[in-house]
């Protein structure tokens, strides 16, 4: 009996150390959402890669047009989002709920200034002569309406997370009950895990996107 279950806890400890094991313990909401970035990247991927593709073949020199500076400054703005939301597990093992509240509501805040500067870079590309459709537009410059508002419509999903689990801290902080099973509650420390995960690789995708646009605009 002693070696059988010696026998067991050895497989149990290989189990657990092996890269197999961690999978196997990995909550399936994880899971998920590895799956749905694996195949954002993939889906972008693609779109750079057509992108650069297009922008070579059309012989058009680089430099033609200045990238908007509204770009820029949503850059700037999404990398402060990205720091903000940084401070939510701290915060979160704190039991700091009130500050919590402020964190995500600084983010959310954040996020949508991204969102509309992006519109307005839109309107400068429109203005400096690189409009979406029309005989003076080019395929390049299409990608680039079609990349960045697709960044921006993935940013928005997270956005509705973020919204939704704002409301349920802002609740939680109304009652010392509510906020003790608030921060006992594993499901929600998960839940936060898995938005700033979301939120940092949007922010990562878009430095990337960024600087494909600068090099090759």
């Amino acid at each position: 009996m002693n070696s059988e279950h010696k026998h067991e806890n050895q497989v149990g400890a290989r189990r657990r150390s092996s890269p197999f094991g961690r999978i196997e313990r990995m909550p399936p909401l994880m899971v998920v959402l590895y799956l749905v970035i694996l195949a954002i990247t993939i889906m972008f991927v693609m779109l750079v890669a057509a992108y650069v593709t297009t922008r070579l073949r059309s012989g058009v020199p680089t430099g033609l047009h200045s990238l908007p500076r509204y770009f820029s400054l949503s850059t700037i703005v999404l990398l402060l989002s990205s720091y903000t939301m940084a401070q939510a597990p701290r915060l979160y093992a704190d039991d700091d709920l009130s500050s919590l509240a402020r964190c995500l509501g600084a983010t959310l805040l954040l996020g949508c200034v991204f969102a509309g500067l992006q519109v307005l870079g839109w309107r400068e590309l429109m203005t400096t002569g690189v409009p979406f459709q029309g005989a003076a537009s080019s395929s390049s410059g299409q990608f680039i309406y079609l990349i960045s508002a697709l960044h921006v419509a993935h940013l928005l999903g997270g956005m509705l997370f973020l919204l939704a689990l704002l409301l349920r801290v802002l609740h939680a902080d109304r009652d010392a009950v509510r906020t003790l099973v608030f921060i006992r509650n594993p499901y929600h420390r998960r839940q936060l895990g898995m938005l700033g995960t979301y939120w940092h690789f949007i922010d990562v995708l878009w430095v990337a996107l960024f600087a494909v646009f600068l090099f090759l605009f």
